[in-house]
């Protein structure tokens, strides 16, 4: 049964009184992860804004256990996690790996790519708000051209982001996925499919940050729901080799037509600096992604 707003779990394993941001998109997002899995998992992240969402030993907010492990390690500690439970005899626990993007594209990616290729059966979540946010918003792989950060504070950054999910498709793991904290309920139904599956999987999810991104605390929807709407994120599945676009990327798809890249850019400061030179290069970098998605799609769909 698909879940809905109407039956979806009244268990909470985020309890309320925590340190993140007003407008959070990553609390949003973590409620849902940790609703779809019923509360029956093992949880590892890095330094990072979940690392102050859950808080200090020994008071915290979060239902669930969750070990702490070094920037660079997230996949290594999730692999031991993995082997320790193994060990024990212990089942029907999920072990998570959850970090942002600077400890997913940069730092952690040795860990995660070792893991993925020996194929070790856990979760790995990348939260994404495009920088290191929570050591004051510095450039990650992540961040977008033209995007002002703590190390690009003139400028912005004159590269574009990393491929994270293309380069985590390149180690054949049986399940990758995208999602946006704004459709929390497609990110539910995403965790609670892998859940089911054996081997590493891999979701990347899209996390506005109000303070990093220089918006309105009460916009982060909004934001969340624009990136979509303009290709900036697009929601899909790959399951054993097999592409699905889906919710709302999928709707954009049969209704055949994206919003211009402006309307998500215009509403971010962080974007103040922008050229339109860079602005255009964005766009170009959009249409030909969302292209090759409508191809992998099939035929369904028109362009």
């Amino acid at each position: 049964m698909k879940v809905t707003a109407a039956n979806l779990t009244e268990k909470e394993y985020l309890l309320p009184g925590n340190r993140t941001c007003p407008g959070c998109a990553l609390a949003l997002a973590y409620r849902h992860i940790l609703k779809a899995l019923e509360g029956q998992v093992i949880v590892t992240v890095p330094p990072s804004c979940l690392t102050v969402l859950h808080g200090m030993y020994p008071v915290t907010s979060v239902a669930i256990p969750c070990v702490n492990t070094p920037f660079a390690s997230t996949a290594a500690s999730a692999s031991g996690l993995v082997a320790g439970l193994k060990a024990l005899g212990k089942r029907g626990l999920t072990v998570l790996a959850i970090a942002g993007d600077g400890g997913t594209h940069d730092i952690g990616l040795q860990a995660l790519s070792a893991a993925a290729e020996r194929q070790t059966d856990f979760i790995y979540i990348c939260y994404d708000n495009e920088a290191y946010m929570n050591t004051g918003n510095q450039r990650s792989g992540s961040t977008p051209l033209g995007a002002i950060s703590g190390t690009t504070p003139i400028l912005g950054k004159q590269q574009n982001q990393k491929d994270i999910t293309a380069i985590m498709e390149a180690h054949n793991i049986p399940y990758i996925a995208t999602a946006n904290a704004s459709h929390p309920l497609d990110l539910y139904e995403k965790v609670k499919k892998a859940r089911a599956i054996q081997g590493t999987r891999f979701i990347h999810v899209f996390i506005p940050c109000p303070p990093g991104w220089g918006f309105s605390f009460k916009d982060t929807i909004k934001i969340g729901k624009l990136a979509t709407e303009t290709g900036w994120v697009i929601l899909y599945e790959i399951e054993n080799g097999v592409f699905r676009l889906t919710a709302a990327s999928q709707s954009i798809a049969q209704r055949g037509s994206l919003k211009s890249l402006r309307e998500y850019i215009q509403g971010q400061g962080r974007f103040k600096n922008i050229t339109e030179e860079q602005i255009a290069e964005l766009q170009r970098w959009v249409d030909a992604r969302w292209k090759r998605c409508m191809a992998r799609a099939g035929n369904s769909y028109s362009e």
